[in-house]
């Protein structure tokens, strides 16, 4: 369970995870001290998986995004098994998804150019025979965050607490 405190930590770290221990007590109104034990509380319970940094995809000639959506007739363990392993494999895979409905999988991927997602597509067909295969190609990037919103977290409340906001303004 997550206390105001805890979530608070946990927006500041999503927003910025380069701040020095100092700068996210004070940004969440704590000492360094009880923020370290905090955050090392947050981490070994399984809320904070590993911190990252983001690179920007057009400066490493990646400018393309395409979403690939996959339909197969094929659902036996052996060949889901093989087809995830096939496909985690490509390190232009940045995203992997088993759905409902129509389409069984949707991969995006990141490409410099239509050339690389051909070569992208003739690599995994001719590892995997697959029913259907359809590619969209993103036209512009509208919204792409990583920071998840907290305010369907469990929360941890005193007697006297409020429900938690939907909201986490953080100052600064």
């Amino acid at each position: 369970m997550l206390d105001e405190l805890d979530r608070k930590i946990l927006a500041t770290l999503q927003v910025d995870s380069s701040l020095s221990m100092q700068e996210v007590a004070e940004r969440v109104g704590l000492s360094s001290t009880p923020c370290w034990r905090r955050i090392q509380k947050l981490e070994n319970s399984g809320y904070i998986k590993r911190r990252v940094a983001l690179l920007d995809a057009e400066k490493l000639n990646l400018g393309v995004s395409v979403f690939i959506a996959v339909r197969t007739n094929q659902h036996s363990a052996e060949w889901v098994q093989r087809f995830r392993k096939i496909v985690v494999s490509f390190p232009e895979v940045v995203d992997f998804y088993r759905l409902s409905g129509d389409v069984d999988y949707l991969i995006r991927a990141v490409v410099s150019d239509i050339r690389a997602y051909d070569d992208l597509y003739q690599r995994l067909i001719a590892k995997i025979d697959l029913q259907d295969v359809s590619s969209m190609f993103t036209m512009e990037q509208i919204k792409s965050t990583t920071e998840l919103p907290l305010f369907n977290a469990p929360a941890k409340r005193g007697r006297n607490d409020a429900p938690a906001e939907r909201s986490l303004a953080l100052a600064p």
